[in-house]
């Protein structure tokens, strides 16, 4: 479970005794939850300690996406936690605003205020609204624990009643889990994808925060469509209304590096050469391999299968480079005796347009020695290969 599950429960954590307990939970070791909890039961109500233990929980989960500064001031739902922006995405998003020239914001599906923070840190007041009355209030309690207060109002209401008229921009972050997990569906997010184009048209600038798999023909002619990173992990998409209607963007965090379609024909197929080329997953999402290609000068070593090879290195923030020492069809025990041979003992295993799991090659030609290597089984030319090399220096 973990989490306060009713508005008692949460506003007994604000209290001073609830604040106490929170402190003392900080560092806590979750292994070490019943010892804990049995201590602390002795000084302490037990729905308490265990609104708190849930709490403390979800805070420590948190760290990934906000930082341990943050997130141990902030309060959470478990969907809060699972559902919510990492920090460094909405500062992104924010700042795009900023720039845009927003002021104020209308913050629909707010969940636990992730995205206001981050909006209000931009110096852009918000209107964060949530229907989930719970939900609204670890925004509210969000929004004084950091300090934002002032420049963010929160509401619990049903976003499909609120009057967006008055704000500069809209933003929407529709629920995109069910009670069956995700939700691929964009006519099943809550609310459906078409009321949120319909209340992004109304504004003269909104964003709608959709998941990254959205097929491309569903993407409205007047919006813009921007894939983002982070870390190399395809975080979430984000159509753009007012901005540039048509584009095709992918943007890579933490550099900020941003690459822009321009209706390229696909690259020709070629030989393997040199260096391989790994382009970032939200350059391939974005449809954007083309122009990475045309960038290397170079080609795809398959028509179907995303990564590029050339005869040169050139550096590139879109994507990853392999300097290939070997090209082998696909058969494991000339794999296992050139491993052996080299004295590789560190495999890393990379996979495109192959049902081989890594897990299942490292574990098949048990590596062993001093040395490391990378094996990438893909096609080439339509042909099950190995493509063995490492990272590319330089």
């Amino acid at each position: 479970m973990g989490g306060v599950t009713d508005l008692a429960a949460f506003a007994a954590l604000l209290a001073p005794e609830g604040q106490a307990l929170l402190d003392a939970l900080r560092d806590y070791d979750p292994a070490q939850e019943l010892a804990v909890a049995s201590r602390l039961r002795r000084d302490h109500p037990a729905e308490l300690v265990s609104a708190a233990l849930g709490q403390a929980r979800l805070r420590q989960r948190a760290v990934a996406k906000f930082g341990a500064e943050d997130a141990h001031r902030m309060y959470f739902t478990p969907n809060g936690v699972e559902q919510s922006t990492r920090a460094s995405v909405g500062a992104y998003r924010a700042e795009r605003m900023r720039a845009l020239g927003v002021r104020s914001v209308a913050d629909l599906c707010s969940g636990i205020g992730g995205d206001a923070i981050a909006l209000a840190r931009a110096g852009i007041s918000v209107l964060a609204v949530d229907r989930d009355p719970l939900t609204a209030e670890a925004a509210r309690a969000n929004a004084a624990a950091l300090g934002l207060a002032d420049l963010i109002e929160v509401r619990c209401a049903d976003v499909t009643e609120i009057d967006t008229s008055p704000y500069d921009a809209v933003f929407v972050d529709p629920a995109r889990r069910g009670g069956r997990g995700r939700i691929f569906d964009p006519e099943a997010y809550s609310p459906p994808l078409s009321w949120a184009v319909e209340a992004a048209r109304k504004a003269p600038h909104a964003a709608l925060k959709i998941a990254p798999g959205i097929p491309h023909e569903a993407v409205p002619e007047e919006a813009e469509a921007e894939w983002i990173s982070d870390g190399g992990d395809v975080k979430e998409a984000v159509l753009w209304f007012g901005t540039e209607p048509g584009a095709r963007r992918a943007t890579l965090l933490p550099g900020g590096a941003s690459l822009t379609g321009r209706a390229l024909p696909d690259p020709a197929v070629r030989p393997v050469g040199r260096y391989l080329y790994e382009p970032d997953g939200a350059v391939i999402r974005a449809h954007l391999v083309a122009e990475v290609a045309e960038q290397l000068g170079g080609g795809l070593i398959d028509e179907t299968i995303a990564y590029v090879t050339a005869d040169e290195l050139r550096p590139t923030p879109y994507a990853a480079a392999y300097e290939i020492t070997d090209e082998l069809p696909f058969n494991l025990k000339k794999l296992k005796a050139l491993l052996r041979e080299r004295e590789v003992g560190t495999l890393t295993v990379k996979k495109r347009g192959s049902a081989v799991e890594p897990e299942e090659i490292r574990r098949r030609v048990k590596p062993k020695g001093p040395n490391a290597a990378t094996v990438l089984l893909t096609r080439v030319a339509g042909a099950p290969t190995m493509l063995i090399g490492g990272p590319a220096g330089g």
